[in-house]
């Protein structure tokens, strides 16, 4: 690029933010320890500049349809007008201008599709992949297969953990919990039989989605020791600091949590509170990909590692950039969105991703087959 084009590039200004809605049925009821659903809506944003020759930025976040209202009425008009480059200036400007309206939670989901959506735009106006741009240190992102849902029959759970096993992927998660704790025999059984299916080599990794409480999460962890699980995810509620603390010190397995947290100060708590050995982030939910640099920033600051949650596409440029990185979750139900409606969708090789080398995050939506799924 020459020095007039960089020029050029560097007046271009964001013109449009736009949000779409889309729900996706589910292919069978999906549930966890403490929630079922049979749909997933998908918040898709477009950010468009005032050079019609650039192509568009894309993000988005899974979340309520609301978000997309949040998005036209509270943060496009913050965007529109700043510069394509300064990511930052934007993200500022809608931090700001959310104050009253309350940036946890939808807010901030509507946050990070933006933020996602303005640095794709950046990386294309510039012309070079946005993991390029972010800075690499990595040639690819480890993932695990994770699903096994608690609404799941055996032979499926069965199915599912072979088949990941089939595509090198040495590392696979269930659910347990189920019904807010109240079935810890059916939760072990399945957790033996995933073991048994898998073969000892694996990792095996169980979330309860905050199911138990710190008691109960002790006793279970002992048994899940003996059948060998190596990562015990929100064994009680990811508020609750005190009960995870007490997991992580009497529990064997690693404990994880903060796929919720919505900004920088969450973390700071999290971590200030010795609540976990590795961190969850989820860039759909954070802040986006501003945030989420900050947050691995700050868990390498304790020593900790961080672990992309769900949207494994998305994920997959910011977590090459990041040196304490341990694994991105390989979500079957963000894995059945992704892959079906993106271009440019990252498939598993030896138990690891790699995003495109092309500009942006290298996805494109196919807007046509989304048609019928279209809510606001």
């Amino acid at each position: 690029m020459t020095a007039t084009e960089q020029g050029r590039r560097a007046d271009v200004a964001v013109t449009r933010v736009e949000a779409t809605a889309y729900t996706v049925p589910t292919g069978r009821p999906e549930g966890d320890g403490t929630l079922t659903w049979d749909s997933t809506t998908w918040v898709v944003v477009r950010a468009d500049t005032d050079d019609p020759r650039l192509p568009s930025g894309l993000g988005w976040t899974y979340a309520s349809a609301a978000a997309a209202q949040v998005v036209d009425d509270l943060l496009a008009p913050e965007v529109s007008g700043q510069s394509a480059l300064d990511v930052a200036a934007s993200w500022e400007s809608m931090v700001r201008a959310v104050r009253n309206a309350g940036r946890p939670g939808l807010v901030g989901m509507a946050i990070s599709a933006v933020d996602t959506a303005l640095w794709d735009l950046k990386a294309r106006v510039l012309g070079v992949p946005l993991h390029r741009l972010l800075g690499a240190v990595r040639d690819d992102v480890p993932i695990y297969g994770s699903g096994g849902f608690t609404t799941d029959p055996e032979d499926h759970l069965r199915e599912q953990m072979a088949d990941w096993v089939d595509q090198g992927i040495p590392r696979v998660k269930l659910k347990i919990g189920e019904s807010w704790g109240s079935n810890p025999q059916r939760d072990l059984e399945r957790v033996a039989l995933s073991r048994q299916t898998i073969g000892p080599a694996v990792e095996l990794f169980v979330d309860a989605n905050g199911g138990y409480d710190a008691q109960q999460a002790v006793r279970i962890a002992r048994d899940l020791d003996d059948l060998g699980v190596t990562w015990f995810e929100e064994p009680v509620s990811s508020d609750d600091h005190v009960g995870l603390r007490r997991v992580r010190k009497n529990a064997a397995q690693d404990v994880a949590a903060g796929e919720y947290g919505d900004s920088l100060a969450y973390f700071a708590h999290l971590l200030a509170a010795e609540t976990v050995d590795c961190v969850q982030v989820d860039v759909t939910r954070c802040g986006g990909y501003t945030e989420w640099l900050r947050i691995a920033a700050l868990a390498a600051a304790y020593g900790l590692e961080v672990s992309g949650h769900c949207a494994p596409s998305l994920h997959a440029p910011v977590s090459m950039a990041v040196a304490n990185l341990r694994h991105l979750e390989w979500f079957e139900d963000h894995v059945r969105i992704e892959g079906r409606f993106l271009d440019g969708f990252p498939a598993p090789v030896g138990g690891s991703i790699a995003p495109a080398e092309e500009s942006g995050h290298g996805l494109t939506l196919r807007e046509a087959d989304l048609t019928d799924y279209r809510v606001a």
